[in-house]
């Protein structure tokens, strides 16, 4: 895991998962913690933890691992990123699927296939990145236009 921290309000954090057993708890967590250090609404912070959530049980769900040093354990990487606006980005990083995520619409009986959904009302922009089939990269900026919070 990598935590960077170049401005008051800039801060970068890297962490590879492993694909068949990630610490989803641990890493919304560790975003919650890190992201409240610099004073981001927790408003925003809410939202950025629930789509970090959805993007890496998509990634765990429905794409293969990429491949690590871990003696070939497979694994899904994580990363966010503030600007020194307070801006965040969240990405998640897995070895593809058989196709890109799509939002589509889910059976009103269906278990699943509504993460997509809540990502894309939560977030300002989202999108997929996919890079030659090796690995396709989900990410989204989630919305500010929470106004303060009443704490």
């Amino acid at each position: 895991m990598t935590l960077m921290a170049t401005e008051k309000a800039l801060l970068t954090w890297t962490e590879d998962l492993l694909h068949d057993r990630p610490d989803i708890r641990n890493a919304r967590r560790q975003m919650r913690d890190r992201l409240q250090t610099i004073g981001i609404p927790n408003s925003v912070i809410d939202d950025a933890v629930l789509i970090l959530s959805e993007l890496l049980t998509n990634a765990c769900l429905h794409g293969r691992p990429l491949v690590g040093a871990r003696q070939g354990a497979g694994h899904v990487r994580i990363r966010w990123q503030t600007d020194c606006r307070g801006r965040l980005r969240i990405e998640v990083t897995d070895g593809g699927g058989c196709g890109l995520p799509v939002v589509t619409a889910p059976s009103t009986h269906a278990q699943g296939g509504r993460a997509l959904h809540m990502v894309a009302a939560l977030a300002n922009d989202w999108g997929v990145r996919d890079d030659r089939g090796e690995r396709v990269t989900v990410w989204a900026v989630p919305s500010c236009e929470h106004g303060p919070d009443s704490e």
